[in-house]
This record gives C-alpha cells, structure tokens and sequence, in this order.
C-alpha cells in the first residue's frame, strides 16, 4: 500500500507520546498505554528505549520533550493525490454532499485508468440525484433504526409501495450495484437500490412488528474446483460477495460451498458455467440440474 510506510501506527504512536509529554511530565505507564492504543502490545521495547536513550533522543529523563509544541501530522503530496483520485469516484457522492478539495493537486490516477473486464455495464447510476438522496435517507435509517416507505418498479415495470426497516446495504462489484436488505410485513429479503423510484421516512405507527430476522438463504451450492491458471483465485474473487466455505481436499483440489438468494439463481448458474471443466458441481441435484438445462438450452440454440 502507498502509505505502509509513511504515517503508519508508529508515527501515530510516537506523535501521541510527545503530545502528552509536551502537556506534562510523562510517566513510563502511560508512555506504555499510548503505544498499546495507537500501535502494538509488544512495540514498548522497540518505542521507549528510541525514545529515551541516543537514538531519537524526543524525551528526557525526566519525562518531558525538548519538543517545544504538539506534534501535527499534515497530509503529504501523495496522500492528497491519492484522495483526488478516490473523490473522483462517481461512489463518492453517496456518501458525502461535495468531493474533497486540495485545489490544484493533480490525480494520482482517473477513473479512466481503471480498466473493467469483467463487470456488467448496467450498473447503478451513481450520479443520479434521487439515486444519491434515497441512498442517503436509505443508509441513515440503517444507522438510527427506523422504517422506510419505498415506491420501487418491479421486474414487470410496475410500481409497487412497501413499508420495510433496512438492516444494511450490500455492493456487488460484478454487477456494480447497491442492494438493501430489508425486514418488512409481508416481505424480507433484497431489494436493489436502482429499482427504488423514491423512499421516505415511515411516520405511520404499526401495530404489527417488522421480522425480526432475515429469512434464511434459500439455496446453497457445492462445487470441486480444479486449480489451474489461477482457478481458485479467481473463483474467490469472482463470488466475493456470497457467504462460501472453502477446504482443501487434494492437491490443487477444492470444495467450495456458496450460499445464495433465490434471485441470484440464474446468474450464479452462468457464472459457474463460466469457469468450464475446472468446476464440478457435486451437490444439490436440483443444481444439478440446472446446469444440465443449461447446457442443453444452449446446445440447442448452437452457442
């Protein structure tokens, strides 16, 4: 990482020490208890004695600093080029109201040097006003706890309306989109943030609870994967945002469980398709199955 070494839990630690000691007279307890906060349990033999004897020579024995005011820690060059880069994020701006500034600090990198191999190219529109307010209205009822009404198309086009308590939002780098899980009367499960049309807060006392947990995952798939060209890398990276469990069963062999949501059905199919004969999948049959399908869809069709 670019900042590994610069400004790491060491400066950190040593900046909060000759803070305190500017202040006051600082004992070996607390010097010990600042490291143990801002850095590592076992860094007082390597902190203190670089510290107090002609190594750095920042405290006396007395426990004061020559240092004469607090230290400060200003962003370098790189750091500020680096938020540029990140502010550029179309992302952003769901979580904050303007980009961050540092003036004429030029990008360490543009979202145009980031080349997409493999995501979809129907994503959310991040740069959407309404997507950004209900976004916004969508993550502060998760962090205070209150329902929410949305209005939201469905896959037929129309518009329905739910009165749902939002539990936490989930991204999916493969298809570059925000899903919410939600708790409601009639419904649980995921709802994705760019079929919500509008949402507000929920002023309507119900005498009926919301769930009070999430249903479990319907389904759940268990394949072996033969690691070759990087197979099992790719296939963690691939399917990052499932729940899964990974073991070892051979040389360059592998189990792998994933559990999913039923409307993840059909794309998770084609994704395992995806990785051809390096993946077998031994259990449910009902999975099966599917794939045979598949196959036999596409066999048909000459693909």
């Amino acid at each position: 990482m670019i900042f590994s070494e610069l400004y790491s839990a060491y400066y950190h630690a040593v900046a909060e020490i000759l803070k305190h000691a500017v202040d006051h007279p600082l004992r070996k307890n607390e010097m010990r208890r600042i490291v143990e906060k801002y850095a590592f349990g076992e860094s007082i033999r390597i902190v203190e004695p670089a510290l107090t004897q002609e190594r750095w020579q920042l405290l006396l024995p007395d426990g004061t600093t020559p240092v004469r005011a607090a230290p400060s820690m200003p962003m370098t060059l790189i750091q500020k080029r680096w938020l540029t880069s990140l502010s550029s994020d179309p992302r952003l701006r769901l979580f904050v109201d303007e980009p961050l500034d540092f003036g004429d600090v030029p990008p360490l990198f543009t979202q145009d040097d980031i080349c997409l191999f493999d995501q979809y190219a129907d994503g959310d529109d991040y740069t959407d006003p309404a997507y950004q307010k209900n976004f916004r209205l969508i993550l502060n009822a998760i962090r205070n706890q209150y329902p929410l009404r949305i209005d939201m198309i469905n896959r037929r086009g129309k518009q329905t309306h739910m009165n749902v308590l939002p539990k936490y939002l989930e991204y999916s780098e493969k298809d570059d989109k925000f899903r919410l899980f939600c708790l409601g009367h009639h419904f649980s499960g995921t709802v994705n943030l760019g079929r919500i049309a509008r949402c507000g807060r929920c002023t309507r006392n119900y005498q009926k609870p919301f769930s009070r947990e999430m249903p479990p995952d319907p389904g759940s798939v268990t394949f072996e994967l033969s690691d070759e060209r990087n197979a099992l890398e790719r296939v963690l990276f691939h399917f990052a945002h499932f729940k899964k469990q990974a073991e070892k069963i051979g040389e360059h062999r592998y189990r792998i469980t994933l559990w999913y949501a039923k409307e993840d059905e059909t794309e998770l199919v084609i994704r395992i398709l995806s990785f051809g004969p390096m993946i077998r999948v031994t259990a449910p049959s009902y999975f099966q199955d599917l794939i045979r399908e598949r196959l036999s869809r596409q066999k048909n069709l000459g693909l």
